[in-house]
């Protein structure tokens, strides 16, 4: 039976008593209790059911690596899923719900899959729900989706009522880690003037070591940790943060950091969760280690726990999970439990060690405090059902079978420490195998590497294998140092705080208890406790071939639980070691994936959501344009304007007006949307002739030309027009849905492939308002404004000038997708809204009139030009739209050329972008496809090509269309076929692709 003991706790304050619910039930415990120290304290020892066979589970450890006692928090618009009890710090009117289970925690139906065992081994899913096919629909996906997950999903129509942030910070050494190691580190790392953050966690600082004990500079363990915490305290250039997990390590020394700020106290203002974004020059990761649990058949009992966990709870918040513990170890540090536990007034019938000689002087502690203690002896098997009633001893080597069985209610467990990697190898840390410790450990010879090649990751402490309290100082001592070196700071390593330790005898692997167990034990032998998986499913997944560790892990889900394998996967891959005939350290381990616990989406997410979930984007002229009948839609995270419809007409007759007026008078468009990156530096033009499929850097200053973009496949990512602003300068102008994507993808490869070009990029887009005078009165509106010499002699087609027009500030190009005479005039975006409005008033006298989106669509499809994302499709090169004589025979390289030179990539037999015309004038439909004689291989007509762009044109009276039509270009004028999904079917032509000024005459004027 778990109880409150009368005088231990060293973090509640037994002043403050605290009521909380657990399944309705209304409980107790303090201030400073965890959920999981006060549900014990309450005697509640079955806290949830594991995910595929529904056993009882209780909770098993004391920190994040918990994989048994998750609940869900909370209630309506604050119910959190899967939160472990042991990281969760009581506040009043806490209300907790047990998960996995019907119709009750107590009674759950789903136990029978119990029985069900032998028919449901390792990858029983992958050989079941194969066959039959028909089975899957109506059977096997309903089952599957009604069985996976553990806790409930929150109601998808409230609302999450907290608040989140992100948090960015530049530091010089970041310490992840507040034990005594990572405050000594820090310590070291400050004293030279570095600036540096620390995070634990924790809600308190120190570590396991207040709860070991031991001594530090004659102080013992919590005065030293106080007096350390006070000192760095003090030090403006130290940054404390408690309850904040160090995440993830990532390349260039980016860093995050996970900080829960109200989740003990909730409802108070401010945000719930904080994401810390740090980039540090180096990164001390004193990360402490993680006690192993035993494999013995019923390990996964309630009421049988980690040995340093048991230890917490009695030291920390005073709770014993029993009256009568039994403590079961592989090595010396599980005596100090017992010796706990014994001084706490718990009765501890045996300490079984399954070393032949046992321990060193914490045995002989243990032994005069009258304590039995069993060298060479195991655990057969734990009995119980919703706890532990009995134990059976058995010798570890299996001899004479199981020998005694006493009477116990709780099983302390230690298999020894494994270091806390997770960090270390985030960022490619490699590991080295300890035989004396049988862990893994991180190699300080191939750290994770930094941009100058140097490793900027150093482990300390327990986390780089130090077990022992003075080896940990000394070693955290000298991680700090050199951090602050390698961050450029002349740091001075004085003597390590003093420690006092009891001398240890070695630890002895124990990977199976005993270690002869008879096969049917074995079956109730657990390693992953939250997805039962047995020492027997990794076993046969090495007879049936999975030799590999990932192989394995994904074949029994070893260690895919949401503790991720932090107490399963060293046990786990030693079982399948021993399988395979093999040492541990040619079996390897798992990978590391940050976030090193789960991060809740809230945290991911910050400030994004709701309304600024995906901020909408607006133009200076926005409010002119909505005040002035724009019909909006979205383009990219920008609104556009898709006509201004005047009181009286329809959208399509506005768009109809639009286009006649700017054929015939006037026209402004808001261009301001269109991404614009400047790209500059000594190796820019090489960079630019990578980037596109034509020559740019044979460019003159002042002039413009059309570009393509290419993905490394070959397909068409992008177009638009690129200027050539001096010798080491050019704009790029990019679709504006393209503009992110296109910057982020220069940026890929100039940081992963040319990393030593002399090129930087800049997204100018919002910096700049841009305007498309465009028709035949375009050079008359410019010219009254003054200012700047249009004229076709001063500034030709596909240039551009600096200058002034009406006393504004800009740049002028002399491009056109409309096919009229147009300009393109950039101002800066302070600026836009009062240049917008000075070309509406000057061009009263012209016709003026604003267009918008649809308008220009036009424009362009009348003209042949292509419009990325409806002539593209992922699949379209350039030389399928007629664009060959945009790539450059001259280069020998860009991105996408050998791609386009791949057999169906060269192919002349593909589909064509060509003009199309219905017979009687009407408007095909969007998306349409063409049919041909015969059939594919699904017995339907072969389709032949589809429709890209199709509109009314308004000039032409009549319907226009692209599409992209198989061997296009080789059919012109023949008629196909394009059944509507009304059954109408059109018969259209194929005509060329320009149907309005083929020549060009009307831009050239």
């Amino acid at each position: 039976m778990s109880t409150r003991l009368a005088k231990q706790g060293r973090l509640i304050d037994r002043s403050q008593p605290i009521e909380f619910t657990f399944n309705g039930s209304r409980m107790s415990g303090y201030q400073g209790d965890t959920l999981a120290s006060a549900l014990l304290a309450n005697d509640q020892m079955l806290m949830g059911r594991s995910f595929k066979y529904h056993r009882p589970r209780g909770v098993v450890a004391s920190g994040a690596e918990e994989p048994n006692a998750l609940v869900g928090l909370g209630n309506g618009d604050r119910f959190e899923p899967n939160q472990r009890v042991t990281t969760t710090e009581l506040f009043a009117g806490l209300s907790a719900q047990s998960q996995n289970h019907w119709p009750s925690l107590e009674f759950d139906v789903g136990a029978i899959n119990t029985h069900l065992s032998r028919f449901l081994p390792a990858g029983f899913y992958y050989k079941m729900f194969m066959y039959p096919r028909a089975f899957w629909k109506h059977v096997y996906e309903p089952i599957i989706r009604q069985s996976a997950g553990l806790g409930k999903a929150p109601d998808k129509d409230l609302k999450d009522a907290d608040q989140y942030e992100h948090f960015y910070f530049f530091a010089d050494v970041l310490v992840v880690g507040g034990g005594v190691a990572g405050l000594q580190a820090a310590k070291m790392a400050a004293q030279s003037g570095a600036k540096v953050l620390l995070l634990e966690q924790t809600a308190f600082w120190g570590g396991r070591a207040p709860v070991d004990g031991g001594t530090i500079d004659d102080l013992e363990a919590e005065a030293w940790i106080e007096q350390t915490l006070g000192e760095l305290a003090a030090m403006e250039n130290v940054t404390l943060r408690n309850r904040c997990m160090g995440a993830g390590v990532y390349d260039h020394g980016y860093a995050l950091g996970y900080e829960r700020l109200t989740d003990h106290t909730p409802g108070e203002p401010g945000p719930r969760h904080r994401l810390w974004r740090i980039r540090a020059k180096q990164i001390v990761t004193a990360t402490g280690a993680i006690e192993r649990p035993l494999s013995f058949a019923g390990n996964d009992v309630p009421g049988v726990m980690l040995a340093g966990a048991m230890r917490d709870y009695v030291v920390n918040w005073g709770v014993t999970p029993g009256q009568r513990v039994l403590v079961v170890t592989n090595n010396d540090d599980a005596y100090r439990t017992a010796i706990t536990l014994h001084k706490a007034g718990v009765e501890v019938p045996r300490i079984l060690d399954a070393r032949p000689a046992g321990g060193g002087a914490l045995m002989e502690q243990a032994r005069q405090l009258g304590i039995r203690v069993e060298p060479g002896r195991a655990i057969a098997k734990v009995s119980g059902g919703k706890r532990v009633t009995k134990v059976a001893i058995c010798a570890q080597d299996g001899e004479g079978g199981a020998q005694e069985e006493i009477a116990v209610d709780a099983v302390a467990m230690s298999g020894g420490w494994s270091p806390v990697v997770h960090l270390w190898s985030h960022c490619g840390g490699k590991l080295i195998w300890d035989d004396a410790q049988a862990h893994f450990r991180p190699d300080a010879s191939r750290p994770p590497l930094g941009d100058d090649g140097a490793g900027f990751v150093i482990a300390a402490g327990s986390a780089n294998g130090a077990m022992d309290l003075g080896g940990a100082l000394l070693d955290a001592s000298a991680a700090g140092c050199a951090a602050a070196k390698a961050a450029g700071f002349a740091a001075q390593q004085d003597a390590a705080p003093g420690a006092s330790d009891s001398a240890e005898n070695p630890m002895l692997p124990v990977w199976l208890m005993p270690a002869k167990a008879d096969i049917k034990l074995r079956m109730k032998t657990w390693l992953d406790y939250q997805n039962d998986v047995k020492v027997s499913d990794v076993q046969l997944a090495a007879r049936e071939g999975y030799e590999s560790v990932e192989h394995t892990k994904r074949y029994t889900t070893l260690g895919m639980a949401t503790d991720q394998g932090k107490l399963s996967n060293i046990n786990g891959l030693a079982v399948l070691a021993d399988t395979l005939g093999a040492e541990i350290p040619q079996v390897g381990t798992t990978t590391f994936r940050p976030p090193y616990t789960p991060i809740s989406m809230g945290a991911i997410g910050g400030e994004a959501r709701a309304e600024i979930f995906q901020p909408i984007r607006k133009t200076p002229m926005h409010d002119w344009h909505d005040a002035n009948g724009a019909d909006w839609e979205p383009v990219g995270q920008w609104r556009r304007a898709y006509a201004f419809v005047k009181t009286g007409e329809t959208v399509e007759q506005a768009v109809s007006r639009e286009v006649t007026n700017t054929r015939e008078n006037l026209g402004l468009l808001d261009a301001s949307t269109l991404g614009k990156l400047v790209v500059k530096g000594a190796d820019a033009g090489r960079f630019m002739d990578m980037m596109y499929t034509n020559m740019m850097s044979n460019l003159k200053v002042g002039k413009c030309r059309y570009g393509l973009m290419c993905s490394e496949n070959g397909f068409l990512i992008d177009d638009g027009v690129v200027a050539r602003i001096d010798d080491d300068t050019w704009l790029c102008h990019t679709t504006t849905g393209g503009a992110e994507t296109i910057h982020g993808h220069m940026e890929e490869w100039l940081q992963t492939e040319w990393w030593d070009w002399d090129v930087y990029v800049a997204n100018v887009t919002e910096q700049m308002a841009q305007v498309a005078v465009v028709g035949p009165n375009a050079r008359k509106v410019l010219e009254k404004l003054g200012g700047m010499d249009v004229s076709k002699e001063t500034l030709p087609f596909m240039e551009w000038r600096d200058g002034q027009i009406g006393g504004f500030d800009c740049r002028a190009y002399r491009i056109s997708f409309s096919g009229e005479l147009s300009y393109e005039i950039a101002v800066p975006a302070s600026q836009g809204l009062a240049f917008w409005t000075a070309l509406m008033e000057a061009g009263k006298e012209f016709g003026v009139m604003p267009y918008g989106t649809e308008c220009l669509h036009i424009l362009r499809a009348e003209k042949g030009f292509i419009m990325i994302g409806d002539e593209t499709d992922g699949t379209v090169i350039p030389q399928d739209l007629g664009l060959s004589w945009a790539i450059s025979k001259k280069k020998d390289d860009f991105l996408g050329k050998r791609a386009q030179l791949r057999s169906h990539m060269a192919d002349p037999d593909r589909w064509q972008l060509v003009g199309l015309e219905t017979v009687d004038g009407s408007v095909l439909p969007d998306g349409a496809y063409a049919t041909g004689n015969g059939v594919n291989a699904n017995g339907q007509r072969n389709v032949i090509g589809r429709v890209t762009s199709t509109y009314y044109s308004p000039t032409l009276s009549k319907g226009i269309a692209m599409g992209l039509v198989h061997n296009g270009r080789k059919r012109m004028d023949e008629v196909i076929e394009f059944p509507g999904t009304d059954g109408t079917i059109y018969k259209t032509k194929i005509v060329d692709q320009v149907f309005y000024d083929k020549e060009g005459e009307k831009q050239n004027v």
